[in-house]
């Protein structure tokens, strides 16, 4: 079955979007964005994937478990749609669910809990990490937007990550209570995590859409550095270091005075992983 049939709920903010009134004109030939938000449609419709192992990670907590499969997967997948409607307005001649299919069947074999963290309190860390990337990706994303369509989803979607950051470290401090890991391996754990920055599920979806879209060029990992390097090149003015630096910090749980102090060299370390 299709992603759309599989998942077709979606918020409300999803349906008053309203995609028939893209401005075509001003994203169809803008083939950085283009992939950029059709890759990023991808990697959400395969919230589904990682929802499964982490509430196996924590299958005899009812209440994170409840929160993960009723609520965080749901909203994710409803980003997936939001994206999947703006890439099939904007870029009608791209065959996304030959893209997804392709995508998914990739990606599926490379997940499994074995890789998540080896305690829940780093685990909900990492996730941490996770959402602050997404949630600034977009909030860069609606800022580097010239289409308002656009714009408007990459700030809604933006806003749920934030929200659902929120929950991960309320989580992640109850877990730090019971098992009270040192700062140590909470910082080497957001090292851990920001250092994958070339991950599979992104790579694959790059892939799958340069496949779809462009048929007759052989698949290589430099293609996908094409696309990496052309959208930093893109984004880098818009990325919000400063927003991205605060959910990055606040697990290590500083006081404000060395928050104070440690937070421009946070800033710097942010952009150099950001450029990198």
């Amino acid at each position: 079955m299709s992603a759309a049939g599989n998942h077709s709920r979606t918020a409300d903010w999803v349906e008053r979007i309203p995609y028939d009134t893209v401005d075509r004109a001003r994203v169809r030939n803008d083939t950085v964005l283009f992939h950029m938000v059709s890759s990023a449609s991808l990697v959400e419709f395969a919230s589904d994937v990682y929802t499964r192992n982490l509430a196996k990670f924590f299958h005899d907590d009812d209440e994170v478990v409840d929160w993960l499969t009723q609520s965080w997967e749901k909203e994710e997948l409803q980003h997936g749609e939001a994206l999947r409607r703006y890439v099939q307005a904007a870029w009608p001649d791209l065959d996304w669910e030959s893209a997804y299919e392709g995508f998914i069947a990739e990606l599926v074999p490379c997940y499994s809990v074995d890789r998540l963290a080896p305690t829940r309190a780093l685990e909900m860390v990492g996730r941490c990490l996770v959402e602050s990337g997404t949630a600034t990706f977009y909030r860069m994303m609606s800022a580097l937007a010239t289409e308002p369509v656009l714009k408007e989803v990459a700030r809604k979607i933006s806003a749920d990550e934030v929200r659902h950051y929120k929950h991960f470290y309320r989580y992640y401090l109850r877990y730090r209570e019971i098992e009270k890991p040192g700062r140590s391996a909470v910082l080497r754990m957001l090292w851990a995590r920001s250092s994958e920055i070339d991950t599979e599920d992104v790579v694959y979806a790059v892939k799958h859409i340069l496949r779809v879209h462009n048929p007759h060029v052989r698949w290589q990992r430099s293609e996908y550095e094409a696309v990496r390097n052309a959208s930093l090149r893109l984004a880098r003015r818009h990325y919000p270091y400063a927003m991205a630096t605060k959910m990055l910090l606040k697990p290590l749980g500083l006081n404000a005075a060395i928050s104070r102090v440690v937070a421009p060299a946070a800033a710097s370390a942010a952009r150099l992983l950001f450029l990198r």
